[in-house]
């Protein structure tokens, strides 16, 4: 699967796709399979305000206990409810259905300091070597 070009990336591979005022933002595809399948999803809450690269939630899969950072500081404004009952869809649709939370970003200027797609796959790439 690949890292869509309409998104931004982290090095903790969290992604992040600005849709107007909201940063929506998930797990890549190559964190999905470094998790294996997701069993839990601690959403953050509503109203929550995160900071840049600390955690937005945990994630449980079968081999252990993971954090979801935060790739924008903002106000958490909505959470995938459907992952409680269904987290095996970060596992399934990690860039779709699979989302986490959507955050009002309160610095835009955040996202410049994310990679881009060709970034990431660069970034993963020299992991994969190592």
């Amino acid at each position: 699967m690949g890292n869509p070009d309409d998104r931004k990336y982290t090095k903790e591979h969290e992604w992040c796709k600005l849709e107007g005022e909201l940063a929506t933002v998930g797990i890549t595809d190559y964190a999905q399979h470094a998790l294996t399948d997701v069993v839990f999803v601690e959403l953050p809450e509503k109203g929550k305000q995160v900071e840049q690269n600390k955690q937005l939630c945990i994630l449980e899969s079968v081999k252990h206990v993971s954090d979801v950072f935060a790739p924008v500081s903002g106000e958490v404004v909505e959470v995938n409810t459907g992952l409680e009952s269904k987290p095996e869809l970060l596992n399934k649709e990690p860039f779709g259905q699979g989302w986490i939370a959507k955050i009002r970003p309160s610095d835009k200027a955040q996202l410049g300091g994310l990679m881009s797609a060709a970034q990431y796959d660069a970034f993963i790439e020299g992991k994969e070597k190592k």
